[in-house]
Parts: C-alpha cells; structure tokens; sequence
C-alpha cells in the first residue's frame, strides 16, 4: 500500500507546473518509503538528486545529456546544486530492447 501511494505522489509531482508543489509531494514520497521501510523502485530513485537529494523533474530542474565518449552514458546535471552523475549505457541493455 505505501509503494502505491509512493507512485502515486511521485506521477503528482512529475505533472505539476508547480517546483514547490512538486518538491513538496516528492518530499512526502520520501518519507512515506523511510517510514514503512519500503525500498523506492529505481525509476523513482532516479529522480533524486544524488548531492543535495532535490527531487529532479528532467527539462525542468535537470539537464540531461546522452554522452558521445568512448562509453555511452546519459549525464544528469542537477540545476540546483550542481552536481553531475552518470548512468553507463551497457550494450547488453541495448540490444534487449531491440
């Protein structure tokens, strides 16, 4: 029941123009998972700043970039602190979804 309610918050909070409102619900999804010990699925995850543990909505509070390296990788740049990461691309990913 607290995953649902997680996901629920969390869909809220990606359609809502408003960043407080947003970072309000994403806030209250957070607190949902430490207090019933429920684990975020990963997508969920994702939209959390790793450094300053902002809610991240991408285009709007992050840039997200596909990186032309050596290594695919897709880099999020929180807008509010600063922070880059990576997530690494796997080519045993790609080929799955083909």
């Amino acid at each position: 029941m607290a995953r649902e309610r997680i996901e629920i918050l969390v869909a809220g909070a990606l359609k809502e123009q408003d960043a407080a409102l947003a970072s309000r619900r994403a806030h209250l999804a957070k607190k949902i998972a430490m207090r019933h010990r429920v684990r975020m699925p990963y997508e969920i995850r994702q939209l959390y700043c790793k450094k300053c543990k902002a809610f991240i909505v991408p285009g709007r509070t992050a840039r997200v970039r596909v990186g032309r390296s050596g290594t695919k990788a897709v880099r999020v740049t929180c807008a509010l602190c600063g922070h880059t990461y990576r997530k690494v691309i796997s080519k045993s990913s790609h080929y799955k979804d083909l």
